[in-house]
């Protein structure tokens, strides 16, 4: 899968408000932080999230501090975001 370019990702996230690009070691990542009330609604939040990616078969790392939660999304193989990486974003 052919990573996508700084621009293009700029232009993908305008559609997904609260992720911003970041990195991910030296790769190119989306992220997105969440806060809920409490640690089980992190975690209740967190078991749908693998849900979904285990269905989409693209996996986020998952960062969990009490009652927050960070998705980061990259495709490893590709050295950077691409295409996958935003279609999972828009489904969590």
């Amino acid at each position: 899968m052919e990573m996508l370019s700084i621009g293009a990702i700029d232009a993908a996230l305008l559609k997904l408000p609260d992720w911003k690009r970041t990195t991910a070691g030296e790769a190119t990542a989306i992220q997105r932080d969440y806060k809920f009330a409490n640690f089980v609604k992190a975690m209740e939040f967190v078991n749908q999230v693998a849900e979904k990616a285990e269905a989409a078969g693209h996996h986020p790392d998952i960062a969990i501090s009490y009652n927050r939660v960070t998705l980061t999304i990259t495709t490893h193989d590709a050295g950077g975001v691409t295409v996958k990486d935003v279609e999972l974003a828009e489904k969590l």
